[in-house]
Parts: structure tokens; sequence; C-alpha cells
């Protein structure tokens, strides 16, 4: 099983750690309740060094991406990153990911430079999915997700804490912005406007030898904020209250991101890409079935896999999240529902053993404000 190069530190501040993604990951420390609301007040700082990274240079680096992603990569400045989706032939979804555009000093002329942000348990599959791709453009690719660290320090504080510890201006910072500079003595750090929390913060890609002086020189630099380490238990609660997808759970392969509400980032417009006319197709003709919310009139949490049905008995679909809601004290998920059924009020029914519970789809994300 692989490690990040914290995985010492998680453990002798007594993580509760297991897999995830094929490495031995902290899930907890003090409590996901607790982490949960240190994030939404003050500040988390999180360990997400197993994603993987992967840089694009090249003269046609733009078109190679354009070709494999779904959102208009045309678009983006240099210091800019967008959310997309990488599909595959069949319309479904390879990956969710983001993709910064680099500054260009080292490249040769007329050339452009990208790092595209992808999912742990997909860096395999997402690597062989762009090889098969990169030979028809001049381009050259390098996976450096073995060399990168990556940590996520988010919550209303976050500003307050990082801005003592680096060159770069955070006030000048906009979202899905980033910068490079000097952080805690570490030089040429991405500081990423970007998260998966919904609470605002900050994403560092670095070289991994740092790792372990990043994150120490944050805790130090946030005590008075009351920072605290948070896991991957409370990334998924914080997630799944902003309704945003987990690869594996509410998209796949299988799934439109039509179905998974991403037409957003689905520019059918800006010219062909792996998939368009399947996704051209599907909206043409209507998607039958809708990722939606719901929340639950009980206290029972709706776990994964479990059956959804409708007001009257039918089965509908499957639960993809769920949890208790932190924030609202309420149980709450997520799962694929006919499309006359998406509409927000709808009631349904969740099915945990014998029981069925009563449920209402909701609009997301569940957190408003």
């Amino acid at each position: 099983m692989k490690t990040t190069p914290l995985t010492d530190l998680h453990q002798a501040l007594g993580a509760k750690m297991a897999p995830f993604a094929g490495y031995l990951m902290p899930i907890s420390y003090s409590g996901i309740q607790e982490e949960h609301k240190a994030v939404r007040e003050r500040a988390g700082l999180f360990d997400v060094s197993h994603m993987g990274e992967f840089i694009v240079k090249g003269k046609q680096a733009l078109d190679l991406i354009q070709y494999i992603t779904s959102n208009d990569v045309s678009k983006l400045a240099i210091g800019q990153a967008q959310y997309s989706c990488m599909p595959n032939s069949h319309g479904g979804i390879i990956d969710d990911l983001l993709v910064y555009r680099l500054d260009e000093d080292q490249c040769s002329e007329g050339e452009q430079a990208f790092m595209l942000v992808v999912n742990a348990s997909n860096i395999d599959k997402d690597w062989d999915n762009i090889q098969q791709y990169a030979g028809q453009f001049d381009t050259r690719i390098v996976n450096i997700s073995d060399q990168s660290a990556l940590l996520a320090l988010q919550g209303p504080k976050a500003a307050e804490i990082l801005q003592q510890l680096t060159d770069v201006d955070l006030s000048q910072l906009k979202y899905y912005h980033f910068a490079k500079g000097s952080v805690a003595g570490v030089g040429n750090v991405i500081v990423s406007a970007t998260g998966y929390t919904g609470a605002g913060g900050y994403e560092l890609y670095f070289n991994n030898h740092h790792a372990v002086q990043l994150w120490d020189a944050i805790m130090e630099a946030g005590k008075s904020a009351g920072v605290m380490p948070v896991g991957l238990g409370a990334r998924d609660t914080l997630r799944l209250e902003m309704g945003y997808c987990l690869y594996g759970n509410d998209i796949d392969d299988t799934t439109s991101p039509l179905e998974a509400g991403l037409g957003w980032i689905t520019k059918l417009k800006k010219g062909p890409f792996v998939g368009k006319e399947k996704i051209e197709f599907l909206k043409q003709q209507g998607i039958s079935r809708k990722l939606v919310g719901f929340t639950v009139q009980d206290r029972r949490v709706p776990r994964h896999d479990y059956l959804l049905f409708s007001a009257t008995g039918q089965e509908i679909g499957r639960v993809t999240s769920g949890t208790m809601s932190p924030t609202l004290g309420i149980p709450i998920g997520m799962g694929y529902v006919p499309a006359d059924l998406a509409k927000p009020g709808t009631a349904i029914q969740v099915q945990a053993g014998s029981k069925f519970l009563a449920a209402e789809v909701t609009g997301l994300p569940f957190l408003t404000d």
C-alpha cells in the first residue's frame, strides 16, 4: 500500500488510518464531527497528497486537453484553474479533474503548459487514457504524482493563517485562480484558491520533500485561529453538504455528465472531444435519470447502495452518497432517480434493511449560505 510523505506524522498525531485509493490515509484525528466543524467555522488542514498530477507541455498541449476533457480549456488564462471531466467514448466519465494553465517560462517558443490534477484511484486509468490520444498531438506528458505533495487549508480563517507564511498576496487571488510563490521558506509552491469543502481556502502543490516542513509551519501559524488537522472522513461530509460529486460513488464510467448535473462543465459548442456525439445525443433525447440530493425524515443515515423507492413503492434507484450532516443535523444523501421524480419537494423512500425511511428530494447544495 502506498503512503504519503506525511504518513508517519499522521500516525504520531494518533490519526485513525485506513486504506483509500491504494494509499494509507488519515480518516480522522479527533473525530469527524469536530473536524468538520473546525473547517466550517475556523480552518482545517488536509493531507491530500494521494491525488495525481500530470504536466502537459507542447505546441498542441491545449489541443490535446481540449480533446480529452469536456470543458473549454481555451478560456483559461495563465494563472487560472478549471473544473472538468474526462469523458469516455460512450459519454460516461473516466474521471473528474482540475486543469491548471501554467506559466510558459520553461517552455519553448509557441508551447503552452498545463497541469492536470486527477483522483488518486484513477491515476493509472487516466494516464492510459491520455496516452492513447497523445500521439496525435505535438505534446509531452510527465506524471509527477510521486514527486508531488498537496495540502488543503480550508475554512474561513485560511487566508489569515496562510498569509503569515507566503509572499503571494492572497487578497488578489480570486476563486479558481492560482499563483506561484514561497510558503514557509519553500519556493515554487502553487497556491491555488480551490478546494473540495465549500468553506473557502487554498490548495498547495509542491515537491514532496517539503511536506513535513509546510504542514508544521501551517499548524503553528494557525494555532491562535484554531486550525485542526482534518482527515478524509470530514472531507467527505463537507463535500456532500455542498453536493460535490465523489468519483466512484456519484459519478463513474457509466454516468453521463448531463445526468450528474455537470452540464455546466460540458461545452458542446467548443469543437470535437471524446464522447461528444454520445453526450449530444443524450441531450437531444433528454436524460431519463438525474442525480439529486435528498433529506431523510428519520435519524437513520442513507448508506451507499441503499435502494431508493418512489412514494408509491416502486424501486427507482440507489443511494450514491449519504451521511449525517454535521451542519444541518439531519441525514442527507444523493442518488440517481427518474427525471420525472427529480423535482425538489418530491417524496421518495430509502430502504434501510426492512425499514423504509421517508425522504424528500432537495436542491443542491444542501448548504446555501
